[in-house]
Order: structure tokens, then sequence, then C-alpha cells
């Protein structure tokens, strides 16, 4: 076997195996939430600042839920310290709401890398042990709109 058809063939089974960097989390699949058939008010107050948590609230990471659309799903931003506290933030390029109110961040490849879902009022994440190590939760940050400066 020659060096070119080894190196394929050690790629397609590093891809197939279970602990192939390429192997995604099974997500089960949701279907994208239609923001137009829900109460305004409801989707207007989606958008907006969160902060993730770890249970003991030590470690918090801020993104902003942004309304404009993105290449698959809507844009986010994160802020840049949030890879010290959840490295897979930095990989995360937008987010898509889904069925249930369902909450997914998605890197650039449109790949869902951290799933938060509302199992009891409030956002619990899931995914890949290790992209979701240390997360507790998703919480919606008061909206600064109406505050006296």
């Amino acid at each position: 076997m020659n060096s070119y058809l080894r190196f394929w063939t050690l790629l397609a089974l590093a891809c197939l195996s279970p602990n192939g960097a390429a192997r995604a989390y099974d997500f089960e699949p949701l279907k994208p939430l239609d923001l137009r058939k829900v109460d305004p008010a409801m989707a207007a107050d989606l958008f907006g600042a969160y902060e993730i948590r770890d249970k003991g609230g030590q470690k918090r990471c801020r993104i902003v839920l942004l309304k404009e659309t993105a290449i698959g799903g809507y844009g986010v931003e994160v802020d840049p310290k949030c890879k010290a506290a959840f490295p897979v933030m930095d990989d995360v390029a937008g987010w898509r709401l889904l069925e249930s109110w369902t909450i997914d961040l998605i890197d650039p490849l449109r790949k869902t890398r951290v799933r938060f879902e509302t199992p009891d009022n409030r956002y619990v994440a899931s995914g890949e042990p290790s992209d979701i190590a240390g997360m507790h939760e998703l919480r919606k940050l008061p909206s600064a709109a109406g505050k006296k400066r």
C-alpha cells in the first residue's frame, strides 16, 4: 500500500472511530422555531445578554444573542474572556432557536457544540462532556433598557 493510500485510510478510520476528533455529539434532531408564529413580546425578550455559569457561580461567560441572521442561524457576541472559563466558547460563531425554546450554540461549520434546553424554567447545557465541562446553566441578564444612569 503506498503512503498516499495509507494516509487516507488512516484518516477515514479516525473519523469513524468513537474517539476520533471528527466525531460529532449526537444531539436529538429538533425543528427550528419560527419566531413569526410566536408572541412578539416573547420573541423580542429572547434576544440580548445572557450568562453561562458553573454550578457555584465562580465561572461565568457573557454572551449576547443577536437578532441579525448569520450563516446557520443568528449572530452571537461572545466575551473574549469566555475561553478561560469554558474553552468551547472560543469555537462558537452563532446560535439557533429550536422547538421547545431550545438554544444551540454553533461553530463556524454550523455544527452544534452546546445545546441549552429548558426542562424546568431554566436553561441547562447538554453536549460533548469535554465541551460542556463545568457548564451548569444559561441565564438571561436583566435588560439595561429603562434603568437610570
